[in-house]
């Protein structure tokens, strides 16, 4: 939720009660509202106590029955077969100590008798409670003023220890008024009563209350409507608005109003009545330097993008331009207010006193320089650095592209140098031993919640997303042709669905997970994995920071350490990249690797898979090796020349690098002619240079047939050699590769 700047009140605010008769519909018109006990919003299951209808609170008790098991919580299931139907908020309880009607303070006693129990040196509460005189004063006290409330009071008010501090809470109001209260037919558990309401703005809290059930924002109890109503009415407004959203934040402090939920609906009625006040759509939301973007049916929650930031009225307005379009592309908010984000930045830079720039104009390269050192010296060449490069230097090409201000200098343009130089990122496969801790089943059944044990499961064996395994639908398994199950998942950064293969264990929880959500939401389609709190019909995905906590948790539990004895820390993100290393390390194509990580390019696969130094040894070992004259090459694999071998042929690729091989020269030595490579006995290839050969043997007759014409029988005689040694090369590996059966076994 997005605390905004205080908005001017808009005087009188005209046509808005016009517009609420005409939206409030009428099961919502009645002074006293009564909703169904069932309602997911409104109401919920009932109360476990035996003959109560009243909706659960907690605990699987309801309110009022839950306060009364919460003074002593007697067993659970005890309480619930004899507490019998639900209390009235007429009764408060009295001491346990026979005869006494004074109201409970703590333990069951009352002030009096807490005292003399803690002077006792608090013994066994039963029997001290059972060794007490019965109490029978003279005169006796007076009783609570309230109807049906038989507690005696003290003298400073006329009302027991409970009504009085609910007198208190409700601001002191009269004796008469507050009394009266309590013989309302309707109580605060079932009901939500109006009537205390001025006109119009008991049509605003109709038209609030409306908005909640048909946008399922989270369960609102009749109690705690309730609980904002009465502050409405201490509040003595007309409006919700008459002070703004900042406004009634500050008052709801001082009035020491802690409901969330309660503070929370009076915000939400705001909003709502302010936005049916205010047109919505782009023609009304452009204008403004703050954009409410539920107002645009982007998304529904309270999300702004901001643009008060840039002091430029020219650059403010190219701003919006920008963001209205990348909008409208399907972006979501993120994709424009990191940008709007990286211009303010800029426009702080173009107004400061060393700048001075006020016209577009002036926005040259030289200008872009100063800001470029700018930049370097708050960033350090961070990411951050060049994501603000290029997210200016793309907002300078749309300008452009669309033709949006034609005094842009055609030099205001980031080069790539400009960009900090960023060096390559390491894989971050987790390492076998950890994921040997972390795949056990043993640590697996610590996670204090199945639903995010599974979640860990999809995304070590999927490599899903964190964000596409947290939207996984119910039906998010399918079957092929052969009953062989397959994970089916929306693939949010390319916008399409994708399948995965997965095992019959996995199907299987997941679908016990289904079958524990439909029983949970029957009457709706839930997600997989739906959000506990404010998601009455389990149609909102949980919370990915939900799951961070959660797995942090389940880390510190299982005190997972790494090769140095290290605490290990991880992101969901990684498991990901040791699913691709595994897979291209077990021998599967990269294109396979591709498709299960669906990605657009084999350039992004490459970067998650890498392979390791053992699997390139064992494909090494495996290829066949020829020498210039194509003749094979084998090597003892348990042998220290095979070690000897492959720890030069490694130091060969950085330091001796061939177009078409390996040289197997020792390193001490070099050779007298660069080029010398088809005819010399060091030189070792495989199949893997096929290509090579096949166009170094085009060009070589090539030369052949020139020298021949031209009479160079010298030229001619060194080529012939280096043809015949390439023809014999690609023969036999290109019989290698037609008989692989025939290939030596070396591993």
């Amino acid at each position: 939720m997005t605390d905004v700047q205080p908005e001017p009140r808009k005087a009188g605010q005209p046509g808005l009660l016009a517009k609420l008769m005409a939206v409030v519909q009428p099961e919502f018109r009645p002074d006293v509202l009564i909703p169904d006990l069932r309602d997911p919003i409104f109401g919920g299951p009932p109360c476990m106590v035996v003959d109560c209808d009243y909706p659960v609170l907690t605990m699987g008790l309801c309110r009022p029955h839950y306060n009364r098991w919460h003074h002593d919580r007697p067993d659970l299931r005890e309480y619930a077969a004899a507490a019998g139907p639900p209390f009235t908020r007429h009764t408060a309880l009295a001491c346990t100590v026979a005869g006494c009607r004074y109201g409970r303070r703590a333990q069951g006693l009352c002030s009096q008798h807490l005292y003399l129990w803690n002077q006792a040196g608090r013994p066994q509460l039963v029997d001290w409670i059972a060794a007490q005189p019965p109490v029978a004063p003279n005169p006796f006290p007076r009783i609570c003023l309230v109807a049906e409330c038989e507690i005696w009071v003290h003298q400073q008010t006329p009302l027991c220890p409970s009504h009085a501090q609910a007198w208190r809470k409700a601001g002191r109001p009269e004796l008469e008024d507050f009394v009266a209260r309590y013989t309302d037919p309707f109580p605060d558990e079932i009901c939500i009563d109006l009537r205390a309401l001025g006109p119009q703005l008991r049509l605003e809290v109709q038209y609030a209350l409306q908005c909640r059930r048909n946008e399922h924002q989270g369960k609102l109890r009749p109690f705690e409507a309730m609980r904002t109503i009465r502050f409405l009415v201490t509040s003595q407004v007309t409006s919700l608005l008459d002070h703004d959203e900042h406004g009634w934040r500050q008052r709801m402090r001082v009035r020491g109003m802690r409901d969330s939920k309660a503070s929370t609906f009076l915000i939400f009625a705001r909003w709502k009545v302010q936005d049916l006040t205010e047109a919505g759509g782009w023609d009304a939301e452009y204008p403004r330097d703050v954009w409410r973007l539920r107002r645009l049916g982007i998304e529904d929650n309270e999300r702004v993008l901001r643009f008060d930031g840039i002091p430029q009225p020219w650059l403010r307005d190219l701003a919006k331009r920008w963001a209205r379009w990348r909008l409208s592309t399907g972006l979501n908010r993120e994709s424009a207010a990191r940008p709007t984000r990286a211009i303010a930045r800029f426009a702080t830079f173009l107004a400061s006193d060393k700048v001075g720039v006020t016209r577009l104009a002036d926005v040259d390269r030289a200008v872009l320089e100063r800001y470029l050192a700018d930049l370097h010296a708050e960033m350090g060449g961070s990411q951050h650095q060049g994501n603000h490069i290029g997210l200016l230097n793309a907002f300078f090409t749309a300008i452009r592209q669309h033709r949006w201000d034609d005094d842009l200098p055609t030099t205001a343009v980031f080069f790539t140098e400009d960009y900090p130089k960023r060096a390559e990122r390491l894989p971050r496969a987790l390492a076998e031993q950890i994921m040997t801790q972390l795949e056990d089943p043993a640590n697996l059944a610590r996670w204090d919640d199945p639903a995010k044990s599974l979640i860990t499961l999809v995304l070590m064996r999927c490599g899903l997303r964190l964000a596409d395994a947290l939207a996984l639908p119910c039906d998010c398994i399918v079957r092929d042709a052969d009953g062989a199950p397959y994970l089916r998942y929306f693939n949010h950064k390319m916008k399409r669905e994708a399948l995965v293969p997965i095992d019959d264990e996995l199907c299987d929880l997941i679908g016990r997970q289904r079958a524990e959500v439909c029983a949970r939401f029957p009457d709706t389609t839930p997600v997989l994995f739906p959000r506990h709190a404010k998601n009455p019909d389990g149609t909102k995905t949980m919370a990915w920071t939900t799951y961070r906590r959660a797995l942090n948790r389940w880390l510190n539990t299982c005190d997972f350490r790494d090769e140095y004895g290290q605490p290990v820390h991880l992101t969901p993100h990684q498991w990901r990249h040791t699913l691709g290393t595994r897979l291209i390390n077990r021998d599967v194509p990269q294109e396979v690797v591709r498709r299960i990580l669906d990605h657009d390019s084999h350039a992004m696969t490459a970067h998650y898979a890498r392979l390791s130094d053992t699997t390139i040894r064992r494909h090494w070992e495996k290829a066949r090796k020829v020498n210039a004259n194509g003749e094979t090459v084998t090597l003892d694999p348990d042998g220290p020349v095979a070690e000897a071998a492959w720890a030069k042929q490694r130091i060969s690729r950085a330091t001796q690098a061939l177009p078409n091989g390996y040289c197997s020269l020792p390193l001490i030595k070099t050779r007298p002619h660069a080029n010398a490579c088809l005819t010399c006995p060091m030189f070792v290839t495989t199949a893997e240079f096929l290509p090579q050969h096949r166009e170094q043997h085009r060009q070589t007759l090539q030369i052949i047939s020139v020298a021949e014409a031209a009479g160079r029988s010298r030229q001619v005689e060194m080529n012939r050699q280096v043809a015949d040694n390439l023809e014999k090369i690609i023969t036999s590996l290109e019989t290698d590769q037609q008989h692989p059966e025939a290939t030596p076994d070396a591993s």
